[in-house]
């Protein structure tokens, strides 16, 4: 197996990555690609978290994905009735 050093800091530097990319990355005005970006930063905390404890790994990555989702798709179903450009 890998060196557990090696996971934490990838999983830092796709957590880094991930979180500037849903903020300043390329085409955030469309909110599918807002989405994936958001889903690589939860990827990213999970391999940080990976390096301690499976079951908290998996379980973060669940509820980061869940909780992200219905976080935008509620942001842009209110954009949508407003009548904004999304």
């Amino acid at each position: 197996m890998l060196n557990l050093t090696l996971w934490f800091y990838a999983g830092l530097i796709i957590a880094i990555f991930g979180t500037i990319a849903t903020v300043w990355g390329p085409g955030v005005e469309d909110p599918v690609v807002r989405t994936i970006n958001t889903e690589v930063a939860g990827i990213g905390v999970s391999l940080i978290l990976l390096t301690y404890n499976y079951t908290l790994a998996l379980l973060t990555l669940t509820a980061t994905t869940v909780v992200c989702t219905l976080i935008l798709l509620r942001a842009i179903t209110r954009l949508e009735e407003i009548g904004a450009d999304v």
